[in-house]
């Protein structure tokens, strides 16, 4: 049997490629009496294809904190959703690796059929992810309740007291730092229920299916392991920057297959989510986004939600 190699630092993870992975997957899958094994390219994790059904998912050892999350998602969404989410076939740990074995998905990711989509394919996916995101965010499970944060409004105090040094590590303009701080201090966000969150509602993680009657419609869901539980706004910041990309026509739509109706104050507050994000990187934002009409808060949130 092939051992994984160490990866309980950063550093051991990011000079590891899915091949030199290679070995010990095979080895696994095969004591696992799984098929052929090919890696995915896309993924912050590595994923590989087994089989013409399956997908394995690895969390190395600096990343096995991440697992449970996962594994909570895909056991309480399965079949609770409009469109798909993998079924969960197996979880596992080998070397100080974690594994999830899950159904693959039908499709193409919405990020590879976005350039062949007419306007008529995008106004009718747009509010069946809608949908979606407001069946995902309904859902009341005991079972996760494990997820982070504990306390969201410590969360969001803890984003909002690092916000200006977030943003300079990012290499973001100074122009731009210094109108972060008045502008999150000009937006109520309440005190809203913590709901589960995708937090990367991306194309990237949207499968979608053609077919001669129906056009081009959704058929998955996935990626599950930077899943929170928070204020529902929070998952509208990859909607607005990473699928309607500034289209306040798709994201209008989109809202309405959520059941909401866009306005100023939730602009705003999407805006204030999208400085306060985890992953938040304005320096990238403003350079594949359209342009807002000034270099100001206020002017991308109109932009951009």
């Amino acid at each position: 049997m092939i051992s994984f190699p160490p990866a309980g630092t950063e550093a051991e993870f990011d000079a590891l490629t899915r091949q030199d992975l290679l070995p010990a997957v095979t080895s696994l899958t095969g004591s696992l009496g799984l098929g052929e094994v090919v890696p995915f390219t896309e993924g912050s994790l590595p994923v590989y294809a087994v089989g013409d059904d399956l997908v394995l998912k690895l969390f190395p050892p600096v990343h096995l904190d991440e697992l449970p999350t996962e594994r909570t998602m895909l056991e309480v969404l399965h079949g609770k959703l409009p469109i798909p989410a993998p079924a969960l076939r197996d979880v596992g740990e080998r070397d100080g690796w974690g594994y999830v074995l899950m159904e693959r998905l039908r499709g193409e990711t919405l990020k590879d059929a976005w350039p062949k989509l007419s306007t008529e394919d995008r106004n009718r996916l747009a509010p069946e992810l809608g949908e979606a995101l407001a069946a995902l965010h309904s859902l009341r499970d005991p079972r996760l309740d494990v997820l982070d944060p504990p306390d969201w409004a410590a969360f969001v105090a803890e984003q909002r007291a690092n916000v200006v040094e977030h943003h300079r590590r990012t290499g973001l303009d100074e122009g731009w730092i210094e109108r972060i701080p008045a502008f999150l201090d000009s937006v109520e966000l309440g005190s809203p229920p913590a709901v589960p969150l995708h937090t990367e509602f991306m194309r990237d993680h949207v499968m979608v299916t053609h077919d001669g009657e129906r056009g081009y419609y959704a058929t998955g869901l996935f990626d599950f392991e930077p899943a929170m539980r928070g204020a529902a706004e929070y998952d509208f910041v990859a909607v607005g920057l990473f699928v309607s990309g500034g289209d306040k026509d798709f994201l209008r739509r989109l809202l309405a297959g959520y059941g909401a109706e866009p306005d100023e104050e939730f602009s705003r507050r999407c805006l204030a989510y999208a400085f306060l994000h985890v992953y938040s990187n304005f320096t990238w934002y403003l350079k594949v986004l359209p342009a807002p009409e000034e270099p100001t808060p206020e002017a991308l949130a109109r932009a951009w939600w």
